[in-house]
């Protein structure tokens, strides 16, 4: 169960459990600095969502094609925004491309209809220009124009031997009835779909920290499609420059930069991939189309093999659980991806999967489908786990079985010292990568590393229900929540009249 929906007594009866544990901390000692392998921790949508301010990426960012950047967007409360988009040659960005300077304006309309928690908005750009920072990002530019229809707008930009560094151009003016980012593939209906959060993050040997969090629509990860494509998902969240992660120092070179000096992130060590260990989001998941979902990976790395339980959702808080599945198979060894640097390719195999519904809309929807379909003979319940191998999968859920998919890993480790695995992200037409062809070549949210050792599972294990048995017989308080949920769980509910 979410701390954010513990009762109250229960809260009372967990922090009675916890005082040897506070006092510890009175006299200068410290809780162990380790994420929850159990429920993302909570967090407070603001509704309607605030953006007056600066916004900053937390890191380098990738998407599809792949394309490495950061941004630095600042709104105004008079509705218009400034926009920094700054364009890398490499995956740790320290090598910069070109800075795109976006102006515009931006109304926020009304709750998404379609994806939950969100807000819709219009936007309107007024003026966006380029700078090089090298003669080899203008000449990419200018041969991408020359292969579309933009030749008029290649014109618009200088021959190469009369590059000047440091010089902006201006590829569309509202006033001036300019516009040549059609050309170019570049839109930014990221601004269409809006949803702020504020969270409070534990911090190692310190207090949780207030965060703020502007997550902008998901980019199509077929650029062909960019143009016409309207977000349900989401991106890698910015943070506040007021109100950020610490440490953070992209957070900080981003929010002093510019156009003209775009932001050089200090370098990461390089982690090789080794897979091993529990894996888990470490808050709520939003895919395309609209999917709410939280996953939880164990890798074994001594024979390759691999478990998952995707949890699914009905809503962008991940409290009403609709279903779940179990899934299990083997993966192959990493090769050094030739597409995208600093990423490892895979081929899973998906072997098993077990579904369990969650809710009465999923358990009539699998009593209604074709037995042979989804586990075969036999009625579905409410929370009972069924086994649909051997129908080769779920068909109502889109589950077959067996699967083969072509993965890109990453592996790094945040300003905190936690590590993060990233795993590519899914076509946002809800396909499958099953082919070398629709390999990833961007990544969803990190998952964080609960431990390192994986639990033995050569023999079978019993699916252990989600939640633990109640305490005093009484209402349903998991065993074991961690503390730093429980301050989570009485911060937010202060937060909720800020």
């Amino acid at each position: 169960m979410p701390a954010a929906m513990l009762p109250y007594a229960c809260v009372l009866v967990l922090l009675g459990a916890r005082t040897a544990e506070v006092a510890g901390m009175a006299r200068g000692g410290h809780l162990p600095w380790e994420p929850s392998c159990q429920q993302p921790l909570p967090h407070t949508a603001l509704l309607p969502p605030r953006l007056e301010g600066p916004w900053v990426s937390t890191g380098c960012e990738v998407r599809p094609g792949p394309e490495f950047l950061t941004r630095f967007y600042t709104f105004s409360a008079t509705r218009l925004f400034r926009a920094y988009q700054f364009y890398y040659w490499d995956p740790s960005c320290r090598q910069p491309a070109l800075s795109l300077l976006i102006k515009g304006s931006l109304r926020l309309r009304r709750a998404s209809w379609v994806t939950r928690g969100a807000t819709e908005a219009d936007y309107r750009l007024h003026k966006v220009g380029v700078v090089f920072h090298s003669r080899r990002a203008l000449l990419r530019v200018t041969g991408r124009l020359d292969r579309s229809a933009g030749r008029a707008c290649a014109r618009q930009l200088p021959p190469a031997r009369a590059w000047l560094p440091g010089a902006l151009y201006e590829l569309l003016s509202a006033r001036a009835g300019r516009d040549c980012m059609a050309a170019l593939g570049f839109t930014m209906h990221e601004l269409s779909l809006v949803r702020v959060q504020r969270r409070l993050q534990p911090q190692p040997r310190a207090g949780p920290q207030l965060v703020e969090e502007l997550y902008l629509g998901d980019i199509h990860t077929d650029r062909a499609e960019r143009r016409h494509y309207r977000p349900t998902g989401y991106q890698r969240p910015l943070q506040s420059a007021l109100h950020h992660a610490r440490p953070c120092p992209a957070c900080v070179l981003i929010a002093r930069s510019d156009e003209h000096h775009p932001p050089v992130l200090p370098p990461r060590p390089a982690l090789p991939l080794r897979l091993r260990g529990r894996w888990v989001s470490p808050s709520c998941e939003v895919r395309p189309a609209v999917l709410f979902l939280t996953r939880l990976f164990t890798f074994h790395g001594h024979n390759r093999s691999w478990e998952g339980y995707y949890h699914h959702f009905s809503d962008p808080a991940c409290q009403q659980p609709t279903f779940t599945v179990y899934a299990a198979g083997r993966y192959t060894r990493g090769t050094p991806s030739a597409k995208v640097r600093g990423g490892t390719d895979l081929v899973f195999q998906v072997t098993r999967a077990h579904v369990t519904p969650m809710d009465q809309v999923t358990t009539a929807m699998l009593n209604f489908s074709e037995p042979s379909s989804c586990g075969g003979p036999g009625a579905w319940s409410l929370g009972t786990e069924r086994d649909v191998t051997a129908t080769n999968g779920c068909l109502p859920l889109g589950i077959r079985l067996p699967h083969v998919e072509y993965e890109l890993f990453k592996m790094e480790q945040d300003p905190l010292g936690q590590s993060l695995l990233f795993i590519g992200q899914r076509p946002t037409d809800g396909s499958s990568p099953d082919t070398p062809e629709k390999r990833p070549t961007s990544y969803q949210a990190p998952l964080v590393l609960c431990d390192g050792v994986a639990p033995d599972f050569s023999r079978p294990q019993p699916h252990r229900p989600l939640l633990q048995k109640p305490l005093g017989g009484g209402g349903p308080c998991p065993q074991g929540v961690p503390l730093h949920s429980l301050l989570l769980v009485v911060g937010l509910a202060f937060l909720q009249w800020l």
